[in-house]
């Protein structure tokens, strides 16, 4: 066996004629189609078309396959011909790829996304895992641009064309099994087969996947004019164009070219994909995705252990869906609450949670296996870390956290899911205050990215980390702030909802209110929201903060309260709930007037945004923006609240404002979606 070593790639021709390519970029957690990997790819291809095997095997040496192309260099370009260079010469890579003589299987385990599928759909073949934690897809509308390296233009040529731009459109990801049905890929095998599966493809040679039969018609001119206008109407009722011109441009890009000939339909990308990159969303939702990756590695970077074993106190909505998310993601969780009937509500949840996530029964059980009911507490003497999640009162959390201290292990933190309480009250007769922190996840938990690591000021540092740690290990993004009422996302979010209480209370129509904030791009309208959380939940948040921010609550908020209308939970708040859907009324309003209430309403919290900024309730400008998005789900278009004032010149200049990543992200997506490219459109602050 003959071998090439460079520094991201290393290249094995095998006994038997398959040469086998493995990617692994030095000093990185993943694999990125950079620059200098796309140069050693080149290179490693170069020896593959002189020795001529009888097939190429590309593989990773990593758990994940490629992660996708080098963000940050989409946020380093400075010309139109700077980015039409980049994006040619990673359609030239996958070219070259797709035209070896031999045949060639990609080896998919671990995430292949983006690029990394643009890569794997160039080779004849794929072989993909079965583990539920292989995800396949191309996702860049949530970055603003489409597929540039191939993908547009190769994926509706191996599977029907409507699947194909479903994915890109969406920006969703399949596991392997969801892969192979759909035809993405043409085997999906227990992890220990796909070496084999690999090899014994390459021999068979069987011929590459392609669309056949009917629904070859799809990509026929007659089958692009149908489609085009259904696919389009499907877009304006999750998106709008002026917000996120991405998925708008990638169906063009198909029904315009989908029928051409492969150079045509690749120079077509590339010049499409060229003038988003120019765009402001573009840049936007880079900047926005440099955020989120800025919070994951601020929370590898802490050297603390991360905690395996947590005791959640508390088993209504907030602790027992604490405790679910916790068990799924792999961690030992012993529950408590002195209801019986709360502890079986949370089993019921989680294993709905576990079925729909975990797919298999034996993931399933082992997961429920780690979710432990435990009502006398035993749990506590062995844990090492308690989250306490009971409710809002700060005579009740003292007198439990006097009763944890005398039963924990000496190096257990003791962690508040308080949502506005400040740590200093909370911490007042702990023998070892520097053991409390908070750890403040939002509602619905499995769904809302975000969690707040609150310091307050006796708070110990390593438990600090050691609490940020637990967030990054369980797929949440760890955000640390400051001890001060509604710390930051509450803080930020409760103007805007008193702001839409007393527009409402003065006369203006709910569904206009609601409406004019999902047209400025809102995931929610602030009055749903507030029926979301619980009025009574509201409004206790905000006499917690009025004092501090100057807060009114309107009269119409308490009432509610006091009648028993506490929203989406009890049937009726500010709208009337029927099997937890809200009844909406028609209003007439043009679009003029929608943007001018929508700026109205989100004016509170850009000015709440900037006090927080100031006050340093977070090291800087960029993670005020980070919580605002990932924690109230704010307009990732915009780049978050500060930085869309910055652009619109509104922003007092020389106030900490910003740190060097936001200068990083200046040049051209966030998470999950149910829209082409924004958060979760049920998110709610909790």
């Amino acid at each position: 066996m003959s071998r090439t070593d460079l520094q991201h790639v290393e290249l094995e021709f095998g006994s038997d004629g398959i040469a086998w390519l493995w990617l692994d970029v030095a000093d990185a957690g993943a694999n990125t189609l950079s620059t200098p990997v796309i140069a050693e790819l080149e290179e490693a291809l170069g020896r593959v078309e002189e020795e001529r095997p009888r097939g190429l095997v590309i593989g990773s040496r990593k758990p994940g396959f490629i992660a996708g192309a080098d963000v940050r260099e989409f946020g380093r370009l400075e010309s139109v011909d700077e980015a039409a260079t980049l994006i040619r010469r990673g359609q030239d890579l996958m070219d070259r790829i797709a035209a070896l003589p031999a045949p060639t299987v990609a080896r998919i385990q671990g995430h292949c996304l983006g690029g990394g599928l643009e890569l794997a759909l160039a080779c004849r073949y794929r072989v993909a895992d079965n583990d539920p934690g292989t995800r396949l897809g191309l996702p860049e509308v949530k970055l603003g641009i489409h597929p540039g390296f191939g993908g547009s233009a190769r994926l509706p040529m191996i599977v029907w064309a409507p699947s194909a731009l479903d994915l890109m459109l969406s920006g969703r990801t399949l596991d392997g099994r969801a892969a192979r049905r759909m035809g993405v890929v043409d085997q999906a095998v227990s992890p220990w087969q796909v070496d084999e599966t690999a090899r014994r493809i390459l021999l068979a040679d069987p011929g590459p996947r392609r669309v056949r039969g009917w629904r070859r018609l799809a990509n026929s001119g007659t089958g692009r004019a149908l489609l085009r206008p259904i696919m389009e109407r499907q877009l304006r009722g999750k998106v709008r164009r002026e917000h996120y011109p991405a998925p708008y441009a990638l169906l063009d890009l198909w029904a315009r070219h989908g029928g051409e000939p492969l150079p045509r339909r690749l120079r077509a990308e590339r010049e499409s994909l060229v003038r988003l990159v120019e765009g402001r969303t573009a840049n936007n939702l880079i900047r926005v995705f440099l955020l989120q990756d800025r919070l994951k590695t601020e929370a590898r970077d802490t050297r603390e252990a991360i905690p395996e074993h947590v005791h959640v106190v508390g088993a209504g909505t907030m602790g027992g869906d604490i405790a679910a998310w916790l068990a799924l993601n792999g961690k030992r969780v012993t529950l408590v609450d002195p209801s019986g009937e709360a502890i079986a509500a949370t089993l019921r949840r989680a294993r709905e949670l576990f079925q729909r996530r975990l797919k298999t029964p034996a993931r399933v059980t082992a997961a429920l296996d780690r979710l432990i009911p435990d009502p006398a507490g035993r749990g506590a003497a062995r844990a090492d870390l308690v989250i306490e999640a009971i409710i809002e009162d700060v005579d009740a959390k003292r007198s439990l956290y006097a009763d944890l201290e005398a039963r924990l292990p000496a190096h257990a933190v003791i962690a508040t899911n308080t949502s506005s309480l400040p740590l200093e009250q909370l911490a007042e007769g702990l023998t070892d205050p520097g053991r409390l922190i908070g750890l403040h996840f939002f509602n619905p938990v499995a769904k809302m990215p975000l969690v707040e690591v609150v310091a307050g000021r006796a708070s110990d540092a390593a438990a600090l980390d050691r609490g940020q740690a637990l967030v990054a290990g369980i797929d949440k993004l760890p955000l640390r702030v400051r001890s001060a009422p509604g710390f930051l996302v509450n803080r930020i979010l409760m103007p805007y909802m008193l702001k839409a209480a007393r527009l409402h209370a003065e006369g203006e129509v709910r569904e206009k209110i609601d409406r004019a904030a999902r047209r400025f791009g809102m995931p929610m309208g602030p009055l749903e929201l507030a029926d979301s959380v619980g009025l009574d939940v509201c409004v206790a948040a905000a006499e917690t903060m009025a004092e501090a921010q100057g807060l009114e609550i309107p009269e119409r908020f308490r009432q509610y309260v006091q009648e028993g209308r506490l929203g989406r939970k009890s049937g009726r708040g500010f709208y009337e709930y029927r099997k937890g859907k809200p009844r909406r009324s028609r209003v007439r309003a043009d679009s003029a007037e929608l943007d001018r209430l929508g700026e109205t309403l989100v004016e509170p919290l850009l000015a709440e945004a900037e006090r927080c900024r100031d006050d340093g309730i977070v090291a800087d400008g960029d993670l005020v923006d980070a919580g605002a998005i990932f924690g109230t789900g704010f307009a990732p278009f915009t780049g978050g609240p500060l930085h869309y004032l910055a652009e619109r010149g509104q922003s007092r200049v020389g106030e900490n404002h910003g740190s060097d990543s936001q200068g990083d992200a200046s040049g051209s997506e966030s998470t999950a979606s149910t829209s082409p490219a924004s958060p979760d459109r049920d998110r709610t602050a909790g």
